[in-house]
């Protein structure tokens, strides 16, 4: 599809990769020298949440990744306004405090 260049590398782009995955999950677990996540997409009415891709990653890099997030929710939020996190909701067919 294309290249783009980042700190002085050239970085390609698949097409097939460039679609991107759809994810509202992440779950995230770590080793003492990897840190794992998973994303996944979670559908009304389905028990089963689906891995759509697993990145592994170094400690190192799994810190970069966050403050680079960091620094983009940041700026997102000084452009564009406050990223409002909804509390909770029970799930359906469940009450509160239900396990």
């Amino acid at each position: 599809m294309g290249e783009i260049k980042k700190m002085g590398i050239d970085v390609e782009l698949k097409e097939e990769v460039a679609q991107g995955h759809y994810s509202n999950l992440a779950i995230i677990s770590h080793s003492t020298s990897e840190f794992i996540i998973d994303f996944a997409t979670v559908l009304p009415g389905l028990q089963k949440a689906r891995v759509k891709s697993r990145i592994i990653l170094t400690p190192e890099h799994a810190k970069r990744l966050l403050m680079s997030l960091q620094d983009n929710i940041t700026r997102y939020e000084s452009a564009i306004g406050k990223i409002e996190i909804p509390a909770p909701q029970p799930q359906q067919g469940m009450k509160i405090g239900e396990a």
